[in-house]
């Protein structure tokens, strides 16, 4: 009765564990900023309705829009809105792009650990998900050998995330040469989920635009301008792939949203500002946690460069699964790290998108609970 492709899926393990969640709850297992839109971009919502936004737009997005991204962007690579492609969030342009890419029995190489809709997106694909390890004695950066000894002849894309879900993990200009040299050498498509791109604390953010010609980037406004709810993402690529990624867009949703698009166009030309105080926000909450975690007994915490989340090993003789299920009987939803992949089995993500107060009662909590397996 079912497809081969909806079958070989499951549910994200992050929805299992918050559906355990009973009344209030201090909730480290956001994985989408603690903050509203810009007030210019909500503003601007009332206004793209009141001017007349509510019709289909142009599939592939406001010309203007695609401009204003083009324009963001052309400090790393000669780009043009013809270049650009806007999508339904980044999951849309995600599966556009599998779609689009991927034939039965390609295999795609992801991070493990990793977010959740690269190994099942690769299968609603048919092709074949080949995880590669980002462990945190790297600084959850791939090694060249684990790259090169799982590549085959049906090798076809490699997916990087960076700055990384769930790891906070960064790349160093070094890590993008490497593993683009590793592209050119067998043909493969990069496929580059950079939707933390501004979320980068210690230093510029790293990027693969303009580093390699079969590149596809993809973004979105919901981390950058605490969007979630919006659902407005974009692709940049090259404008052969650009043309090919939009036919499968365009029967999937025929358009984006034309007041959110409208919304977007604002909040890039006016909202710098905002983005900008988050990101100091998140860096003081990350500093605080880590502070925290590193006196608990029994936890190896990693400092996150970029993204929002904390993902620290357990160096206890105990399933981390417990613990979390442990946490939320006492309030404090956080997620396992084998929701991630195998490779996360010892950890656990914690999101830092929380205020100070709750991130101090978080901590409590879990070094009490940790009492209970050390």
């Amino acid at each position: 009765m079912f497809s081969r492709r909806v079958l070989g899926i499951e549910m994200s393990g992050i929805r299992k564990i918050f559906d355990m969640a009973q009344g209030e709850v201090i909730n480290l297992g956001l994985g989408e900023p603690d903050f509203h839109p810009p007030p210019e971009a909500k503003e601007a919502i009332y206004e793209a309705v009141k001017k007349g936004y509510n019709k289909y737009g142009p599939s592939r997005g406001f010309p203007e829009l695609r401009e204003a991204i083009a324009e963001k962007y052309s400090k790393y690579a000669d780009i043009t809105a013809e270049n650009v492609l806007i999508t339904v969030g980044g999951t849309e342009a995600f599966l556009a792009v599998m779609l689009s890419l991927i034939d039965p029995g390609d295999e795609v190489l992801y991070p493990n650990p990793g977010f959740v809709l690269y190994r099942p997106h690769t299968i609603i694909a048919e092709g074949k998900p080949v995880d590669y390890p980002i462990l945190q004695e790297n600084e959850f950066v791939p090694t060249q050998e684990d790259l090169q000894k799982r590549i085959t002849k049906r090798t076809k894309a490699i997916i990087v995330n960076y700055p990384n879900n769930p790891t906070g993990g960064v790349l160093r200009e070094e890590d993008i040469k490497m593993i683009v040299d590793i592209a050119e050498e067998n043909d493969l498509i990069i496929i580059s989920d950079e939707v933390y791109f501004h979320l980068v604390y210690d230093s510029p953010p790293q990027t693969f635009l303009g580093k390699y010609d079969k590149l596809i980037f993809i973004n979105s406004f919901s981390k950058e301008f605490a969007m979630t709810g919006w659902r407005l993402g974009y692709i940049i690529a090259p404008k052969d792939i650009i043309e090919q990624v939009s036919k499968i867009h365009y029967y999937m949703v025929a358009c984006p949203q034309s007041p959110i698009e409208y919304a977007a166009l604002i909040a890039l030309q006016k909202s710098g500002y905002y983005r900008e105080m988050m990101r100091e926000r998140f860096k003081k909450r990350r500093d605080l946690m880590y502070q925290l975690l590193s006196k608990i007994d029994g936890v190896q915490p990693n400092l996150p460069k970029g993204a929002f989340y904390m993902f620290p090993k357990i160096t206890l003789d105990a399933d981390p699964m417990d613990i979390v299920k442990e946490m939320v009987k006492n309030g404090v939803l956080c997620t396992p790290g084998e929701a991630f992949g195998s490779a996360g089995k010892k950890h656990i993500r914690f999101s830092y998108a929380a205020s100070e107060e709750d991130i101090k009662k978080a901590m409590e909590i879990f070094n009490a609970v940790l009492e209970k397996f050390r």
